[in-house]
């Protein structure tokens, strides 16, 4: 989330909570026959790279607002429950003491190193085991001042820590998010490689502009050709004088495009002279929480901990479903009938409308919505087949003469989507999963992507909270098979978190 300063480390890329570059079929490749050359070694004799001032600006901006919130929270606690820590010392004196603990605390999680927060679901994590470790601490600091604490005060201290500290670090994402998305904050870099793995990474990057990445050019391990949408700036033997020439402040190597011996040798020159070198995994659509990185003799190796979907994970998921989906029948009553009038008023016919969809293990049941389209919509679908605006085997028609008044508000709103909540109170499909998908469709479903139907269809996933009307057909595999290889109970809360904006912003819109 935060602009690191070049300074020495080591890094793995890796989408966090996302998708991974895709493979070589998703760039424009081509690629000669590599010769290797050794590469030159010139060792710690240049200037090391100071830290940009404006980079320590930002990071002791973060930690200011970091300790006004901790102290906030300490005030309110202190209200909320009647009392403050001044019945046991004097409040400032506990201020004093408490505030640099916490932060110090904060930085041991690595609350303000940017690649331990890359993601919202890490930091809120990182945050959520830093404020109970803060805490605990805060006691021993109350009681070694005084030799009494008040648990009240402790609790209510923790748990408004949390509160605070989550919704500012989220206005603290979002002011980064934008101003990656304007060009600043952002980090420039060179990838070294120019396979498959390296495009996919520039790329993915230069798709992407809120991971914070300037891609400024390639540099190749041999006489590879390629073409690519960055210049090429040589060879990986004259990094140490392309970098500083183009004031780049750090790499990603793609490792399976360089040997190893020489990427160690760069890697530690580039790291004496303060620049940040990052390695790509070499992994696709794996996410970066189901990594455990462990020594194995003297080389470091990735443990791919297994998606466990049975046991209490099933229990609680079905259990988050029926309360959610019963509580949002309720709340969302009113809105419910304001649609049916409106739909009644609209056009003839049926204000339901129910349609054959694919459950999991490829049980067939019948998915609910609210009519948004004319009564004869299903046989009008041949003649408009060739007016289809999707790739692949779904249909997606920009303007749908099919579509009513009143239905195309309901679909741009996802009001339409409200009655789908009995079918997960009946155990059809759950909050969170792949949309269910038609009968037909699984005509042209390739075997992988029928992996899709070991989990329950849902009424929002990660595809539609990811720009649905925007994306393509392998977008669309993509983004299912990535929730169906790495789901976890915290990916679920993401989604459904993401999905409030996505409708607020029509994003989710069919």
């Amino acid at each position: 989330m935060l602009r690191d300063s070049p300074r020495n480390g080591v890094a793995v890329l890796d989408r966090v909570g996302g998708v991974s570059a895709s493979a070589a079929t998703a760039v424009d490749i081509r690629v000669a026959p590599a010769a290797t050359e050794p590469l030159r070694h010139i060792g710690t004799s240049r200037e090391p790279r100071t830290r940009p001032h404006g980079s320590r600006a930002i990071k002791l901006a973060v930690v200011a607002v970091d300790a006004l919130a901790i102290t906030l929270s300490m005030a309110l606690a202190a209200l909320l429950g009647g009392h403050s820590a001044s019945e046991f010392v004097p409040y400032w004196l506990v201020n004093a003491v408490a505030i640099p603990v916490w932060l110090a605390v904060f930085a041991r999680y690595k609350l303000y190193k940017t690649a331990a927060v890359a993601s919202q679901q890490a930091e809120v994590s990182r945050i959520l085991h830093a404020v109970v470790a803060a805490t605990f601490c805060t006691a021993l600091v109350v009681i070694a001042l005084a030799r009494s604490v008040s648990r009240t005060w402790l609790l209510l201290t923790l748990i408004i820590a949390l509160v605070l500290v989550i919704a500012e670090r989220a206005i603290v994402r979002h002011y980064f998010r934008r101003a990656r998305l304007d060009g600043r904050l952002t980090r420039r870099v060179v990838v070294i490689g120019a396979n498959a793995e390296a495009l996919a990474v520039v790329q993915m990057l230069q798709k992407d502009k809120d991971l914070g990445y300037e891609v400024v050019g390639l540099l190749a391990y041999g006489s590879e050709k390629v073409v690519a949408s960055v210049p090429m700036l040589g060879k990986v033997s004259e990094a140490l004088d392309v970098l500083p020439a183009i004031d780049a402040t750090g790499v990603i190597i793609a490792t399976s495009a360089v040997d190893v011996v020489d990427t160690n040798r760069l890697a530690r020159d580039l790291m004496e002279l303060g620049f940040h070198v990052e390695f790509t995994s070499g992994l696709v659509d794996i996410a970066s929480s189901r990594l455990i990185v462990r020594p194995v003799g003297r080389r470091p190796v990735m443990y791919i901990e297994p998606v466990r979907r049975l046991g209490w994970r099933a229990v609680a998921k079905r259990t988050f479903d029926v309360a959610t989906a019963s509580i949002g029948l309720v709340l969302t009553a009113p809105v419910l009938l304001a649609a049916v009038i409106a739909i009644k008023r609209d056009s003839p016919g049926p204000v339901i409308f129910a349609q054959e969809r694919v459950g999991k293990d490829g049980e067939i049941f019948a998915v609910k919505k609210l009519r948004t389209m004319v009564v004869d919509a299903e046989q009008m679908l041949e003649v408009l087949r060739d007016k289809n605006d999707a790739d692949g085997p779904l249909f997606k028609m920009r303007d749908d003469p099919r579509v009513t008044r009143v239905g195309r508000f309901l679909r741009a709103s996802s009001i339409d989507e409200l009655p789908q909540l009995w079918n997960v109170l009946r155990g059809e499909m759950s909050i969170v999963g792949p949309r269910p998908a038609i009968p037909s469709e699984l005509v042209g479903w390739s075997d992988e992507l029928r992996n899709r139907l070991r989990v329950q269809p849902g009424i929002t996933g990660m595809w539609q909270v990811n720009g649905r009307s925007e994306s393509s057909f392998d977008d669309y595999v993509r983004h299912d098979l990535y929730y169906v290889d790495n789901w976890s109970l915290l990916t679920d809360l993401g989604i459904v978190a993401k999905t409030f904006p996505a409708v607020l912003s029509r994003r989710g819109a069919s």
